[in-house]
């Protein structure tokens, strides 16, 4: 993961894993001298599953793709980052595959972006599938630290009334997905519980407010989970409403997605 500075205001930087200091302050990971950047301006939060920018206490004023940030935002390769006058592109950093000596390599082209780099799509190891509401029958792959909330910059924007304009974080992990709840007006909850932080392994519930989903792990055997989902469907039918879906829903949506990033990711290879 790095950060290119499209005005050259900055060489470009390699993003550590763990904290990364923005602003004027000579020990940070990036230093602008310049009269509108604050001391401690910004900070990107590299981890294995993704990174998180946030403006701390005292920072200065952060967009991203135009929209201004004041507290946590997960970033997504491409993101235009405004740190007070200052344009960086956030990119992630592709290995390099090996080719045999006797291989041609292709010149680059004279019109390549060379501060643009190409993304591998990875098939994710984990979906929410939204079984009520406004998210109902939809599969969201969660790749890395995705906002869910009513604001349209959210990685999964969902809109009502009840839903906080960033009503939670989910972050993939080895075994399922950890959930962090960023200050709702109306609660997150793991399976019926309200929680401030909480682990979701495939078949759990995530419910926030009134709209629901499901966590569901496509390399694992469908019988495993499908009983978990359809009863998490059949809830609405239980209280009066009318059931929508079966088991055969379940899972067209999502094996359809997963189809198309895999002919994606195979086109990307390829390349």
């Amino acid at each position: 993961m790095k950060l290119v500075f499209p005005n050259g205001e900055h060489a470009q930087v390699l993003l550590s894993h763990g904290m990364n200091r923005i602003g004027s302050a000579p020990d940070g990971a990036v230093v602008l001298n310049l009269p509108e950047i604050a001391v401690r301006h910004c900070e990107i939060h590299v981890t294995g599953a993704g990174a998180n920018l946030q403006v701390p206490e005292g920072g200065g004023r952060v967009t991203v793709n135009g929209r201004a940030i004041e507290d946590i935002m997960a970033l997504r390769a491409g993101d235009l980052i405004g740190i007070g006058p200052v344009q960086a592109r956030y990119t992630i950093v592709e290995a390099v595959r090996s080719v045999p000596s006797e291989a041609p390599v292709a010149a680059p082209h004279p019109d390549d972006d060379s501060g643009a780099t190409r993304v591998r799509i990875a098939i994710p190891k984990f979906l929410l599938r939204g079984v009520s509401g406004a998210v109902f029958g939809k599969v969201f792959p969660v790749t890395g630290p995705t906002a869910i909330g009513r604001a349209p910059e959210c990685d999964i924007s969902v809109q009502g009334d009840e839903i906080s304009r960033r009503h939670a974080l989910v972050k993939p992990t080895p075994d399922g997905l950890a959930v962090e709840d960023l200050g709702s007006a109306n609660g997150t909850y793991v399976n019926g519980k309200r929680v401030q932080q909480a682990f979701l392994g495939p078949g759990d519930e995530l419910k926030l407010d009134t709209v629901r989903f499901i966590v569901v792990a496509p390399g694992m055997e469908m019988a495993q989970q499908t009983a978990r989902i359809a009863k998490a469907e059949a809830a609405p039918a239980a209280a009066g409403a009318p059931r929508r879906g079966n088991t055969l829903s379940i899972w067209v949506p999502i094996m359809l997605a997963l189809a198309a990033l895999a002919v994606f990711a195979g086109l990307m290879l390829g390349r």
